[in-house]
Protein backbone atom coordinates (compact mmCIF):
# COMPACT_ATOMS: atom_id res chain seq x y z
CA UNK A 1 0.00 0.00 0.00
CA UNK A 2 1.35 3.46 -0.51
CA UNK A 3 0.10 6.84 0.75
CA UNK A 4 -2.42 8.95 -1.49
CA UNK A 5 -3.70 5.74 -3.13
CA UNK A 6 -7.74 5.41 -2.69
CA UNK A 7 -10.10 1.72 -1.95
CA UNK A 8 -13.77 1.99 -3.12
CA UNK A 9 -15.48 -0.25 -0.62
CA UNK A 10 -19.43 -1.40 -0.93
CA UNK A 11 -21.87 -2.28 2.15
CA UNK A 12 -19.17 -0.11 3.75
CA UNK A 13 -21.46 1.20 6.74
CA UNK A 14 -21.34 -2.14 9.12
CA UNK A 15 -19.44 -5.40 9.12
CA UNK A 16 -17.29 -7.02 6.52
CA UNK A 17 -16.88 -3.73 4.50
CA UNK A 18 -16.60 -1.50 7.77
CA UNK A 19 -13.74 -3.73 9.18
CA UNK A 20 -11.47 -3.50 5.77
CA UNK A 21 -12.41 0.29 5.28
CA UNK A 22 -10.46 1.05 9.18
CA UNK A 23 -7.90 -1.73 7.80
CA UNK A 24 -7.31 0.50 4.66
CA UNK A 25 -7.28 3.42 6.83
CA UNK A 26 -4.65 2.08 8.93
CA UNK A 27 -2.44 1.48 5.88
CA UNK A 28 -2.71 5.06 5.38
CA UNK A 29 -4.96 4.52 2.14
CA UNK A 30 -8.25 6.83 1.14
CA UNK A 31 -11.49 5.87 1.57
CA UNK A 32 -14.46 6.02 -1.03
CA UNK A 33 -17.23 4.33 1.33
CA UNK A 34 -20.23 3.25 -0.59
CA UNK A 35 -23.66 2.20 0.76
CA UNK A 36 -27.86 2.73 1.69
CA UNK A 37 -27.62 4.27 4.42
CA UNK A 38 -26.03 7.92 4.76
CA UNK A 39 -26.19 7.91 8.49
CA UNK A 40 -24.49 5.05 9.03
CA UNK A 41 -21.92 6.14 6.46
CA UNK A 42 -21.20 9.41 8.22
CA UNK A 43 -21.11 7.57 11.72
CA UNK A 44 -18.25 5.04 9.83
CA UNK A 45 -16.28 8.00 8.29
CA UNK A 46 -16.85 9.90 12.28
CA UNK A 47 -15.23 7.34 13.96
CA UNK A 48 -12.04 6.31 11.32
CA UNK A 49 -11.39 10.24 10.98
CA UNK A 50 -10.87 10.26 14.80
CA UNK A 51 -8.04 7.78 13.90
CA UNK A 52 -6.03 8.26 11.34
CA UNK A 53 -5.97 11.13 8.54
CA UNK A 54 -6.75 10.02 5.37
CA UNK A 55 -9.51 11.23 3.24
CA UNK A 56 -13.17 9.61 3.79
CA UNK A 57 -15.51 10.40 0.43
CA UNK A 58 -19.42 8.59 1.34
CA UNK A 59 -21.84 8.21 -1.74
CA UNK A 60 -24.93 6.80 -0.28
CA UNK A 61 -26.25 4.60 -3.23
CA UNK A 62 -28.04 1.44 -3.43
CA UNK A 63 -26.09 -0.55 -6.13
CA UNK A 64 -28.51 -3.03 -6.61
CA UNK A 65 -30.18 -0.20 -8.92
CA UNK A 66 -28.09 0.67 -12.44
CA UNK A 67 -28.93 4.35 -12.24
CA UNK A 68 -27.18 4.70 -8.82
CA UNK A 69 -24.20 3.32 -10.11
CA UNK A 70 -24.04 5.47 -13.08
CA UNK A 71 -24.44 7.87 -10.71
CA UNK A 72 -21.75 7.39 -8.32
CA UNK A 73 -18.85 6.95 -11.36
CA UNK A 74 -20.54 10.83 -12.93
CA UNK A 75 -19.76 12.23 -9.04
CA UNK A 76 -16.34 10.17 -8.40
CA UNK A 77 -15.49 11.60 -12.66
CA UNK A 78 -16.29 14.85 -11.44
CA UNK A 79 -13.93 15.16 -7.75
CA UNK A 80 -11.13 13.01 -10.24
CA UNK A 81 -11.19 10.38 -8.06
CA UNK A 82 -8.91 7.85 -8.94
CA UNK A 83 -9.61 4.32 -7.33
CA UNK A 84 -6.74 1.81 -7.00
CA UNK A 85 -8.37 -0.87 -4.66
CA UNK A 86 -11.95 -2.15 -4.94
CA UNK A 87 -13.90 -4.15 -2.56
CA UNK A 88 -16.78 -5.49 -3.34
CA UNK A 89 -18.13 -6.39 -0.13
CA UNK A 90 -22.05 -5.45 -0.71
CA UNK A 91 -24.17 -8.03 -1.23
CA UNK A 92 -27.72 -10.50 1.07
CA UNK A 93 -29.25 -13.55 0.83
CA UNK A 94 -32.98 -14.53 1.25
CA UNK A 95 -34.07 -17.70 3.01
CA UNK A 96 -36.69 -19.89 2.08
CA UNK A 97 -38.12 -22.28 -0.85
CA UNK A 98 -37.86 -21.17 -4.29
CA UNK A 99 -41.15 -21.77 -5.20
CA UNK A 100 -42.11 -19.17 -1.85
CA UNK A 101 -39.42 -16.50 -1.81
CA UNK A 102 -40.27 -13.01 -2.93
CA UNK A 103 -39.44 -12.33 -6.67
CA UNK A 104 -38.18 -8.45 -6.88
CA UNK A 105 -36.38 -9.25 -4.22
CA UNK A 106 -34.00 -12.02 -5.47
CA UNK A 107 -33.93 -10.14 -8.57
CA UNK A 108 -33.01 -7.35 -6.31
CA UNK A 109 -30.18 -10.01 -5.12
CA UNK A 110 -28.97 -11.07 -8.27
CA UNK A 111 -28.54 -7.53 -9.38
CA UNK A 112 -26.27 -6.62 -6.12
CA UNK A 113 -24.40 -9.42 -5.66
CA UNK A 114 -23.65 -10.56 -9.15
CA UNK A 115 -24.40 -7.22 -12.05
CA UNK A 116 -22.91 -4.85 -9.34
CA UNK A 117 -19.92 -6.91 -8.90
CA UNK A 118 -19.38 -6.87 -12.38
CA UNK A 119 -20.30 -3.70 -13.63
CA UNK A 120 -18.35 -2.11 -10.70
CA UNK A 121 -14.92 -4.70 -11.66
CA UNK A 122 -15.70 -3.25 -15.43
CA UNK A 123 -15.29 -0.12 -14.01
CA UNK A 124 -12.37 0.35 -12.19
CA UNK A 125 -10.17 -2.90 -13.27
CA UNK A 126 -9.09 -1.84 -16.51
CA UNK A 127 -7.35 1.80 -14.51
CA UNK A 128 -5.05 -0.81 -12.53
CA UNK A 129 -4.07 -2.46 -15.49
CA UNK A 130 -3.63 0.78 -17.41
CA UNK A 131 -1.38 1.78 -14.00
CA UNK A 132 -0.01 -1.72 -13.80
CA UNK A 133 -1.04 -1.99 -10.16
CA UNK A 134 -3.72 -2.27 -7.43
CA UNK A 135 -6.63 -4.87 -6.96
CA UNK A 136 -10.14 -5.97 -6.15
CA UNK A 137 -11.19 -8.05 -3.08
CA UNK A 138 -14.82 -9.67 -3.74
CA UNK A 139 -16.85 -10.98 -0.53
CA UNK A 140 -17.62 -14.65 -1.94
CA UNK A 141 -18.86 -16.86 0.57
CA UNK A 142 -18.88 -20.91 1.39
CA UNK A 143 -21.89 -21.05 -0.22
CA UNK A 144 -19.84 -20.57 -3.47
CA UNK A 145 -19.00 -24.18 -3.05
CA UNK A 146 -22.34 -25.81 -3.24
CA UNK A 147 -25.65 -25.78 -3.84
CA UNK A 148 -27.72 -24.15 -1.31
CA UNK A 149 -31.61 -25.67 -0.91
CA UNK A 150 -33.40 -22.70 1.18
CA UNK A 151 -30.94 -20.19 -0.45
CA UNK A 152 -30.99 -21.51 -3.77
CA UNK A 153 -30.26 -18.11 -5.69
CA UNK A 154 -28.02 -16.77 -2.94
CA UNK A 155 -25.56 -19.89 -3.48
CA UNK A 156 -26.04 -19.66 -7.20
CA UNK A 157 -24.58 -16.06 -6.97
CA UNK A 158 -21.86 -16.45 -4.45
CA UNK A 159 -20.68 -19.21 -7.12
CA UNK A 160 -20.56 -16.67 -9.93
CA UNK A 161 -18.12 -14.34 -7.94
CA UNK A 162 -15.59 -17.15 -7.08
CA UNK A 163 -15.77 -18.09 -10.48
CA UNK A 164 -15.33 -14.79 -11.72
CA UNK A 165 -12.81 -13.97 -9.27
CA UNK A 166 -10.50 -17.21 -10.22
CA UNK A 167 -10.86 -16.55 -13.78
CA UNK A 168 -9.64 -12.90 -13.39
CA UNK A 169 -7.13 -13.95 -11.00
CA UNK A 170 -5.58 -15.78 -13.91
CA UNK A 171 -6.12 -13.12 -16.51
CA UNK A 172 -4.59 -10.63 -14.43
CA UNK A 173 -0.88 -12.66 -13.36
CA UNK A 174 1.30 -10.70 -15.48
CA UNK A 175 -0.11 -7.24 -14.67
CA UNK A 176 0.45 -6.40 -10.80
CA UNK A 177 -2.93 -6.79 -10.27
CA UNK A 178 -4.79 -8.88 -7.61
CA UNK A 179 -7.82 -10.21 -7.66
CA UNK A 180 -8.80 -11.88 -4.00
CA UNK A 181 -12.08 -14.10 -3.42
CA UNK A 182 -12.89 -14.10 -0.03
CA UNK A 183 -15.23 -16.89 1.47
CA UNK A 184 -16.18 -16.69 4.87
CA UNK A 185 -18.54 -18.49 6.45
CA UNK A 186 -21.36 -17.51 8.83
CA UNK A 187 -20.43 -14.09 10.56
CA UNK A 188 -21.35 -12.12 12.99
CA UNK A 189 -23.19 -9.38 10.52
CA UNK A 190 -25.91 -7.93 9.84
CA UNK A 191 -26.25 -10.99 7.19
CA UNK A 192 -28.21 -13.43 9.07
CA UNK A 193 -31.06 -11.09 10.19
CA UNK A 194 -31.68 -10.00 6.82
CA UNK A 195 -31.57 -13.17 5.14
CA UNK A 196 -34.10 -14.12 7.77
CA UNK A 197 -31.46 -17.23 8.46
CA UNK A 198 -31.03 -16.35 12.50
CA UNK A 199 -33.29 -18.84 13.74
CA UNK A 200 -31.33 -21.57 11.28
CA UNK A 201 -28.98 -24.47 12.48
CA UNK A 202 -26.19 -23.00 10.43
CA UNK A 203 -26.09 -19.73 12.60
CA UNK A 204 -27.08 -21.10 15.48
CA UNK A 205 -23.90 -23.47 15.69
CA UNK A 206 -21.76 -20.09 16.21
CA UNK A 207 -20.59 -17.47 14.00
CA UNK A 208 -17.33 -16.29 13.38
CA UNK A 209 -15.90 -12.98 14.38
CA UNK A 210 -16.55 -10.07 11.56
CA UNK A 211 -12.88 -8.76 13.11
CA UNK A 212 -11.35 -11.80 12.16
CA UNK A 213 -12.93 -12.27 8.58
CA UNK A 214 -11.40 -9.11 7.59
CA UNK A 215 -8.08 -9.49 9.19
CA UNK A 216 -7.82 -12.75 7.11
CA UNK A 217 -8.99 -11.22 3.74
CA UNK A 218 -6.74 -8.13 4.26
CA UNK A 219 -3.56 -10.07 4.83
CA UNK A 220 -4.56 -12.70 2.37
CA UNK A 221 -4.63 -9.74 -0.26
CA UNK A 222 -1.49 -8.39 0.60
CA UNK A 223 -0.14 -11.45 -0.18
CA UNK A 224 -1.73 -11.57 -3.42
CA UNK A 225 -3.85 -15.05 -2.37
CA UNK A 226 -6.81 -16.13 -4.87
CA UNK A 227 -8.43 -17.64 -2.60
CA UNK A 228 -8.79 -16.82 1.30
CA UNK A 229 -11.46 -19.16 3.50
CA UNK A 230 -11.13 -17.93 6.94
CA UNK A 231 -11.36 -20.49 9.93
CA UNK A 232 -9.87 -24.04 9.80
CA UNK A 233 -13.31 -25.77 10.05
CA UNK A 234 -14.66 -23.39 6.86
CA UNK A 235 -11.58 -24.26 4.82
CA UNK A 236 -12.33 -27.81 5.53
CA UNK A 237 -15.94 -27.81 4.55
CA UNK A 238 -15.28 -26.15 1.82
CA UNK A 239 -12.48 -28.58 0.57
CA UNK A 240 -14.72 -31.57 1.68
CA UNK A 241 -17.72 -31.08 -0.78
CA UNK A 242 -15.30 -31.82 -3.27
CA UNK A 243 -15.38 -35.55 -2.38
CA UNK A 244 -18.85 -36.31 -1.25
CA UNK A 245 -21.93 -37.37 -4.05
CA UNK A 246 -23.69 -33.72 -4.69
CA UNK A 247 -26.80 -35.26 -3.41
CA UNK A 248 -25.58 -35.62 -0.21
CA UNK A 249 -24.22 -32.66 -0.04
CA UNK A 250 -27.60 -30.63 -0.52
CA UNK A 251 -29.05 -32.71 2.34
CA UNK A 252 -26.25 -31.73 4.54
CA UNK A 253 -26.73 -28.34 3.54
CA UNK A 254 -30.38 -28.05 3.55
CA UNK A 255 -30.21 -30.11 7.44
CA UNK A 256 -27.55 -27.02 8.22
CA UNK A 257 -29.95 -24.19 6.65
CA UNK A 258 -32.97 -25.21 8.44
CA UNK A 259 -34.69 -23.34 11.55
CA UNK A 260 -33.91 -24.88 14.99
Amino acid sequence: MKKNETVLITGASSGIGKELAKLFANDAVNLVLVARSEENLTNVKHEIESKTDVTINIFPKDLSKEDDIISLQKELNSQNKQIDYLVNNAGFGLYGEFINTNLEEELNMVDLNVRTVTHLTKMFLPGMVERNKGGVINIASTAAFQPGPLMAVYYATKAYVLSFSEALSNEMKDKNVKITAVCPGATDTNFGNRANMHESKLFQSGVGSVIEVANASYEGFKKGKTLVIPGFTNKLLANSVRFMPRKIVTKVVRFMQRRI
